[in-house]
């Protein structure tokens, strides 16, 4: 799993018992969902379409550095399958897991559209390859 965000765990982002807020840290996924699919799939109308279960296994605290991974699990025909985790940077002791996520590529129309991808692409081979043609 390749792990491209971190966070600094900030006094807004705790919950009543000081510690970080699960409703935080799933917008932090969600977020996280949505611009890793944007870039793969090059186009910026994705949709989170489900989310699996969500096993909090740890917490972090005020200070904590978190940071956030993300992989694909399946291309589909307009959808993309991640599956993410969700650590502390320094005790690398995993926070919160979740299975399966679903994002949705999007049409002009607010439909599902195909996106023809099949495999993980890196921006920096389709910087080469735009420089090959």
């Amino acid at each position: 799993m390749r792990f491209h965000t971190r966070k600094w765990v900030k006094p807004e982002d705790l919950n009543a018992n000081e510690t970080l807020f699960g409703g935080r840290v799933l917008a932090w996924v969600d977020e996280e969902a949505a611009l890793y699919s944007i870039v793969q799939l090059e186009n910026k109308k994705v949709v989170t379409k489900y989310m699996s279960e969500i096993n909090f296994m740890s917490t972090a605290r005020q200070g904590d550095i978190v940071e956030i991974g993300i992989e694909v699990v399946k291309f589909g025909k307009s959808s993309l399958t991640l599956n993410c985790e969700v650590r502390n940077k320094m005790t690398l002791e995993t926070i919160v897991t979740v299975d399966n996520i679903i994002m949705v590529n999007l049409g002009d129309d607010g439909k599902p559209k195909s996106h023809g991808k099949t495999k993980i692409e890196f921006v920096k081979d389709r910087i080469a390859a735009a420089k090959d043609k």
